[in-house]
């Protein structure tokens, strides 16, 4: 018998959306005129399906009447608020490309993707948490020749807007709606770049659309859903899987804060009766281990999405037993796939639900690679996973180098990421492929030894990476949070934990106890700023220098 490659396709009964987002809102506002579709917890404020229809296209309106028009870029710099919603909905009505522009840039950065994308209309902020958005725009606008406007919300110009947008002729979207495609570029977003500049990848209606539709198919979402989003909006997992999943199905997006408090989430699915709440792993921690968790009434969950980064196995179990999460599904992607490629299911078996990333979704194919070679590999065997089908972006912009380097001549996505596929097709992310590490020739995978720690009782989060070593090339270390009230934890301790129960060679080296990680905003673990202070803090800097075969 031959062995199973490692290929999947996903099941194609229900068909693609082929509309684009502004009629896909038409059909739910004509559905479920008076259901909740939006709920701002931190303003108190409130629209029905027919309210938002209303104030959606006041914001388009407005914005025609400034000048913006189809294939236009506008940049959105906020934290999660309603506006943040309202811009995403009215550019796409029209024909504008939504540049989504991370809350935690600074200057430099902000400047670079203005320029980049040549943003022509910007609507901000004031300001969030210690960064001041209007002076880091007005600092940066004299060097962006694109740029035209600088709408602040709750200023004088955004009013202005909004009062343009009300006085105009609606039959203006009409018109424009029907001359849109769903292939249409509609967004551009930043993927965090580690090393140089990041790359803006390009999405359509269609990528997003139906990524945010299917997502929310399996997740089994109807208009009697009411999805917490604490998760930011400017990253597809707020924007597509939170946002649109809802409004593809007449379902209601809570925002419980502009951004993520565990103690504010919690309680906006008690207040709001949530039926869904999504995060990152990290997020799902910090809930799980607020002073306060007891005390909220969370029988309202019944699903939700953990994804952005690898989900610990002990953590999706205590999601699923402390939180009620029962049909809760762990999702797979990236921002160039729209972002997601594999989804579990909810009739999936726990084991697998906690287990895998699931198999792959509706109309999308993927395969575990040879990252040498490009050969499909056998099942049960490490490689690359890459993507194919309506999810992969359009390319990066105007960066056609870039895309050919991500996107092969037969169209699959190379996501970075090594996989394994079983025999059922359930996927595991084993690691990025710049993550692994080798030392003394055997290969290692941090995620096993990170899913290994996650067993220590006192042990809250652990990440695991490569440091310099002038014997091995590569030793492990690991960094490590303890639940409070812990005792600290040695390398010693932790030597002797491992011992005998993984093999010798994945016993990590050095232990560095922390109360939080590096990360990025949308709370992804940034382990190439742990290499960098680990040699600093581990003195590493001559071992780092020794050059190895």
């Amino acid at each position: 018998m031959s062995a199973i490659p490692s290929h999947a396709q996903g099941p194609a009964d229900t068909p693609l959306l082929e509309e684009t987002i502004g009629a896909n809102l038409d059909r739910a506002v004509a559905a479920f005129p008076d259901r909740e579709a939006l709920v701002d917890l931190a303003t108190g404020r409130r629209w029905s399906y027919r309210e938002l229809d209303r104030d959606v296209n006041r914001v388009a309106l407005g914005l025609l009447a400034l000048g913006v028009g189809r294939g236009d870029r506008v940049g959105i710099w906020a934290p999660n608020c309603a506006e943040w919603f309202l811009v995403q909905y009215a550019t796409a009505r029209v024909g504008a490309i939504l540049v989504t522009v991370n809350p935690g840039y600074r200057t430099h950065e902000l400047a670079y993707v203005l320029r980049q994308s040549g943003i022509r209309t910007v609507v901000a902020a004031r300001s969030f948490k210690t960064s001041d958005y209007a002076a880091m725009l007005a600092e940066a606008a004299p060097d962006c020749p694109y740029l035209r406007d600088i709408l602040l919300i709750g200023s004088p110009e955004w009013d202005a807007l909004l009062a343009a947008g009300e006085a105009a002729d609606p039959g203006q979207l009409t018109e424009i709606g029907a001359q849109l495609s769903p292939t249409d570029p509609i967004n551009i977003q930043y993927t965090s770049g580690t090393t140089g500049f990041p790359k803006g990848a390009t999405l359509s209606h269609r990528n997003i659309l139906n990524n945010g539709y299917f997502v929310g198919e399996l997740c089994h979402y109807t208009e009697a859903d009411r999805i917490c989003v604490p998760v930011p909006f400017y990253h597809c997992f707020g924007m597509v899987m939170g946002n649109l999943a809802a409004t593809s199905h007449g379902a209601c997006v809570v925002i419980p804060a502009p951004a993520f408090d565990p103690a504010a989430t919690l309680a906006a699915v008690a207040a709001e009766r949530c039926t869904s709440l999504y995060g990152v792993p990290t997020m799902f921690i910090a809930e799980l281990n607020d002073p306060g968790f007891d005390g909220y009434d969370l029988s309202s969950l019944r699903t939700g999405i953990m994804a952005g980064s690898p989900c610990p196995i002990e953590v999706m179990k205590q999601v699923v037993e402390r939180m009620g999460m029962r049909d809760v599904s762990i999702c797979y992607g990236m921002t160039e796939t729209s972002p997601v490629s594999t989804q579990t299911r909810t009739d999936d078996p726990l084991e697998r639900r906690v287990s895998t990333v699931g198999r792959v979704g509706p109309h999308l194919e993927v395969k575990v690679v040879d990252p040498v070679t490009g050969a499909t590999v056998e099942r049960g065997a490490p490689g690359e996973l890459c993507t194919r089908g309506y999810s992969v972006m359009l390319g990066y912009w105007e960066e056609p180098a870039k895309t050919a380097e991500a996107v092969d001549a037969g169209g699959w996505m190379h996501t970075g990421d090594l996989a394994v596929m079983d025999e059922e097709g359930y996927l595991n992310i084993t690691g990025r492929i710049k993550d692994m590490v080798i030392r003394g020739g055997e290969n290692i995978y941090p995620r096993e030894i990170e899913e290994f720690l996650y067993t220590h009782p006192d042990i809250v989060d652990a990440q695991v990476i490569g440091v310099p070593d002038a014997k091995y090339g590569e030793e492990l270390m690991a960094w490590i949070r303890l639940r409070p009230g812990a005792e600290p934890l040695t390398p010693e301790a932790l030597r002797a934990f491992c011992a005998g129960r993984i093999a010798h060679y994945k016993i990590p080296r050095y232990v560095h106890l922390v109360d939080e990680f590096p990360m990025t905003v949308t709370g992804k673990i940034r382990k190439v700023e742990m290499r960098e202070q680990a040699v600093e803090l581990l003195g590493l800097h001559d071992a780092a220098q020794t050059r190895h075969a």
